[in-house]
């Protein structure tokens, strides 16, 4: 494929096409990230108070097995 390019700029379009992700891929992606629900803080502070007690879950159980 690369023999087929005229130039370096070429050579870089050819590149950048083979390694980037799908379609599908890319597109729902970018939408969810950049659009964040206006409670998106209440239901932060719940996910990471919901990882703190399996954090300690873990390592209680760490500690039981030495």
């Amino acid at each position: 494929m690369y023999a087929a390019a005229e130039d370096d700029a070429e050579r870089a379009r050819i590149r950048t096409a083979l390694y980037a992700p799908p379609r599908g891929e890319r597109g729902p992606r970018r939408r969810r990230a950049a659009a964040a629900p206006a409670g998106a803080g209440a239901s932060t502070s719940v996910l990471l108070a919901q990882l703190a007690a399996e954090d300690e879950q873990v390592a209680g159980m760490r500690q039981g097995s030495r």
